[in-house]
């Protein structure tokens, strides 16, 4: 029988999976539809760069390489949820579209965090 955490970092592979789907097909939009291609290139690199690391970290060599590939898929998440800021605020996004992301973004990252932070805790232990 997995654990809560077994199951929650399952949970985090295809969370984060169906996010870079997201953010590649936001990308797609704002570069064909709005003409937008900086932003968005930032955004469509740490977005998939998540589920990527997350990916990875699954086939960690130790506890602290699984921690380490965590904490920078943990910064890679944050740095997307600033993209997604920053096109709403300059009108690239509509409201609707930058909440539907934006919070799918922050539970990528509160699992993120708590899987970490369990880890590390019971690395310590």
């Amino acid at each position: 029988m997995m654990s809560y955490y077994e199951r929650k970092k399952n949970v985090l592979k295809d969370k984060s999976f169906s996010f870079a789907i997201r953010i590649i097909n936001l990308y797609k939009y704002l570069s064909n539809s709005r003409n937008e291609y900086v932003l968005s290139k930032q955004l469509l690199r740490s977005g998939t760069a998540v589920g990527a690391l997350i990916r990875e970290s699954q086939n960690a060599e130790s506890k602290a390489d699984f921690i380490h590939k965590l904490a920078i898929a943990q910064k890679e998440c944050d740095e997307s949820i600033y993209w997604i800021e920053l096109l709403y605020h300059t009108e690239y996004l509509s409201s609707n579209e930058y909440e539907s992301i934006h919070n799918e973004a922050i539970e990528i990252l509160k699992i993120i965090r708590s899987i970490s932070l369990h880890q590390k805790i019971n690395n310590f232990l």
